[in-house]
């Protein structure tokens, strides 16, 4: 009979056990896409921006041919992070790209979490890329989207089947924060799922609003 202890388990998220990549929120990648819905695409990958810039977060931003034909990426995932440098590629395989290794490896962190357009080209590579090295992948599913539903979902059940981690965008900013006795980041962490957390943020306005109340 194991024992029990309060203590997180092994594969929940850290803000300091990860490298978050967000691939190609870019317009020409956007206008295709058609397993979600693009406000709700452009506000799950603000979240997610604002999260990891919020928690301290390694990441790298990465476009694919962002002068010659994909456009800039979304200003809500770059915003959070004034001044960082996009790493540009021409590779569709994240993973191929030897300035973007090169920073995965500055960085050196065990984990790589992945965001972005389109899941069964620009996430399944490098995601199948990284497990293949021996690296734990998470990717956020509500955060990539594909030409199709079908595409999509494949995509999913691919880097499932290949030991990928799938997690939505709210579930990102709320296993980072993890404890609402965090008082540090708290007033950050309810701000940003006020401002994208949908339903979920209306309900902490109004609880907050009319009852003063507060998670911790």
């Amino acid at each position: 009979m194991p024992t029990a202890t309060a203590t997180p388990g092994k594969l929940l998220l850290s803000p300091a056990d990860h490298t978050l990549i967000m691939i190609d929120f870019q317009s020409q990648m956007a206008f295709a896409t058609k397993s979600i819905d693009p406000v709700a695409l452009r506000n799950n990958a603000a979240l997610v921006s604002a999260a990891a810039a919020g928690f301290g977060v390694s990441t790298i931003l990465t476009t694919v041919a962002e002068k010659s034909f994909s456009g800039p990426m979304f200003e809500e995932v770059t915003a959070p992070f004034p001044g960082q440098k996009l790493l540009d590629r021409t590779s569709m395989n994240t993973w191929e790209d030897a300035a973007v290794i090169e920073e995965v490896n500055r960085i050196g962190k065990p984990r790589i979490v992945l965001a972005g357009l389109w899941t069964g080209v620009c996430i399944v590579g490098p995601a199948l890329s990284a497990l293949d090295q021996g690296f734990e992948v998470y990717f956020i599913a509500d955060a990539c989207g594909d030409v199709s539903d079908e595409a999509h979902e494949r995509a999913v059940q691919r880097m499932i089947q290949a030991g990928a981690r799938p997690m939505t965008s709210l579930q990102y900013l709320l296993e980072l924060q993890r404890d609402w006795a965090r008082g540090e980041t708290y007033e950050m962490t309810t701000g940003i799922a006020k401002k994208y957390g949908g339903g979920y943020g209306l309900g902490i306005i109004y609880a907050k609003t009319m009852f003063n109340a507060h998670e911790g």
